[in-house]
């Protein structure tokens, strides 16, 4: 793996420090006082999306901690890296990290909670008015010289189905029913008091809220038992008039379901910002398809957004680095 190395140090400074975040790239330099200030040095990682576990193995034992995005910290790349005691995750989800590996090696584990969202609640309703008076499409036409003029769906009255119901999925829900949107949720918790009592959100099981709704986002974080969580049934009961949105993890669908429901039109259209593999490979097949929207896992990437995780996670950086 190349790297392009900055060189803050010499060889006086204590710690040194991978970044491999790719949102974080253009702004470290700011940081680097306060690095520095802490006996910090770093060296940024070439990277598109994320690092591989080999790029890893191949780079990571060199240093003492890694400021992350959805770098594939395996047990194996973990278990490699003796000099390592901290990973700061820039963002929420931590499904690329073995916390049993790092507990067992004394490696600490940070990350931001409660990042992104509104923004990633902002996107989700986007996608779902992209998708249902398609929008993107009508783009594309008058681009080429068309004048096309579907006739789309009105989100007025229909259910809006939230998977996940945490900080992101409340304030999903919040949105949905600021547009007249009848909204029911499936969480493993109880949903919140505050939000039943303010939107009515009605509480429902999994395989119902797919029969139910009309639109559905995902918004739960991957473990065992989400992987995989939309697959054939799910997008049979979700029907021919219904949408999906993703904005949380490529791996809480099977994704060679959905392509096969969204070209024999088992369900009207889908929104997605995360795949199973990122980037999306350029020869996918839901490159072809007009009736899904793509993104490229972007939804927490404001300007605003953007500088207070930045912050928080060389804040955890430093913090775990310090103790």
């Amino acid at each position: 793996m190349a790297e392009s190395t900055t060189d803050t140090s010499g060889d006086d400074r204590d710690y040194r420090v991978l970044i491999s975040c790719p949102l974080i790239l253009d702004d470290i330099d700011k940081y680097q006082s306060q690095l520095n200030e802490n006996g910090i040095s770093y060296t940024i990682a070439d990277v598109d999306q994320q690092l591989d576990e080999h790029e890893l193995l191949e780079t990571l034992p060199a240093y003492d901690g890694i400021l992350a995005g959805d770098d594939e910290l395996s047990a194996e790349v973990i278990e490699s890296c003796p000099r390592l005691k901290v990973i700061s995750k820039w963002g929420i989800g931590t499904d690329n990290i073995d916390f049993d590996a790092a507990e067992r090696h004394g490696v600490e584990v940070y990350n931001t909670p409660g990042a992104f969202t509104d923004e990633v609640a902002d996107i989700v309703i986007g996608y779902a008015i992209l998708l249902t008076r398609q929008l993107h499409q009508i783009d594309n036409a008058v681009r080429q010289g068309k004048w096309f003029c579907p006739r789309g769906t009105s989100l007025q009255g229909k259910r809006f189905g939230v998977v996940g119901v945490g900080n992101i999925g409340s304030t999903v829900a919040r949105r949905a029913a600021a547009h007249g949107m009848k909204v029911i949720g499936n969480d493993v918790q109880p949903l919140p008091d505050d939000l039943v009592e303010d939107i009515g959100i009605e509480p429902v099981d999994r395989s119902t809220l797919f029969e139910e709704a009309d639109i559905v986002s995902l918004n739960c974080a991957l473990v065992d038992g989400t992987r995989n969580l939309v697959s054939h049934d799910e997008l049979a009961a979700l029907g021919s008039d219904g949408y999906l949105i993703n904005t949380a993890r490529g791996e809480l669908i099977d994704q060679d379901a959905l392509i096969s429901a969204l070209e024999s039109g088992t369900i009207a259209g889908a929104g997605l910002d995360v795949f199973q593999r990122e980037p999306l490979p350029a020869d996918s097949p839901l490159t072809e398809l007009d009736n899904v929207v793509l993104g490229t896992h972007n939804a927490q990437n404001t300007h605003e957004a953007v500088a207070s995780v930045n912050e928080r996670a060389v804040r955890n950086l430093v913090e775990g680095l310090s103790t």
